[in-house]
């Protein structure tokens, strides 16, 4: 359960780096004929991870050895530029060689609790098992300026121990529905990437990382690999309080 940092001097370095470690893990998981399971989050950092991703990696990795998830998603169609899929969408998948079975996005366009239903049968489909919970290879995470992630608020904390693989979410000030991961997913994957970048961030990237009783109610300091790795990754303005 240890949790490790890593500082960047810029949100490019951290995502050019990123995007040659995840390039490598695919091509780690052709040579072991078993594909990486991967979930996805939206936000400014990983956007800028797609376009490398895209750039510098269209065709040096065999794209038929991943299976990417989303995190969560907001309700509304897939060409919505609000969209977490969409974005991925446009700056990474629409140019990559990769049989779109191999794509499993939240169907933001549907009842999200019927939706929250019919993903977590997908994703048990498509992963491994363990403590009866699926098991992504890699989940990458953000954190908002409150401290949540995913789509796990400071009001809606219950989520953190939900049973459900998947549930809805409501963010506390638009009212706007999405679909998210649980914690207890989360939790269960093999290796948890936060990324994070910007100085409005350094603060609470601070008292989470440090796991201060007082910040128990930001659910980002709840999210730890059980049984595999954590780590942080951070550009110089959002670890500027980290020794």
């Amino acid at each position: 359960m240890k949790v490790t940092y890593r500082k960047f001097l810029t949100a490019r370095d951290l995502a050019e780096t990123l995007a040659s470690e995840l390039a490598d893990r695919i091509r780690s998981a052709e040579r072991n004929n078993s594909p990486l399971t991967l979930a996805l989050s939206g936000g400014n950092t990983p956007t800028l991870l797609f376009s490398v991703l895209a750039d510098k990696h269209l065709t040096s990795v065999n794209w038929h050895f991943i299976h990417f998830f989303w995190v969560d998603e907001r309700c509304v169609p897939p060409d919505d530029p609000e969209s977490n899929y969409g974005m991925t969408e446009r700056l990474l998948l629409g140019g990559i060689d990769i049989p779109r079975e191999n794509i499993h996005r939240i169907w933001g366009e549907n009842d999200p609790k019927a939706e929250a239903a019919r993903y977590s049968e997908e994703i048990m489909r498509y992963t491994r098992q363990r403590n009866s919970l699926p098991v992504f290879d890699i989940v990458i995470l953000g954190m908002g300026e409150d401290g949540h992630t995913a789509s796990i608020f400071p009001g809606n904390l219950e989520l953190l121990q939900s049973e459900n693989i998947c549930d809805m979410a409501i963010h506390p000030i638009s009212g706007q529905k999405r679909v998210t991961l649980t914690g207890k997913v989360i939790n269960n994957a093999d290796e948890i990437i936060f990324l994070v970048t910007g100085k409005d961030k350094a603060g609470i990237v601070s008292e989470v990382i440090g796991k201060r009783v007082e910040n128990l109610k930001f659910p980002a300091a709840h999210i730890i690999s059980a049984e595999g790795k954590t780590s942080w990754l951070l550009d110089e303005e959002a670890g500027n309080l980290l020794e």
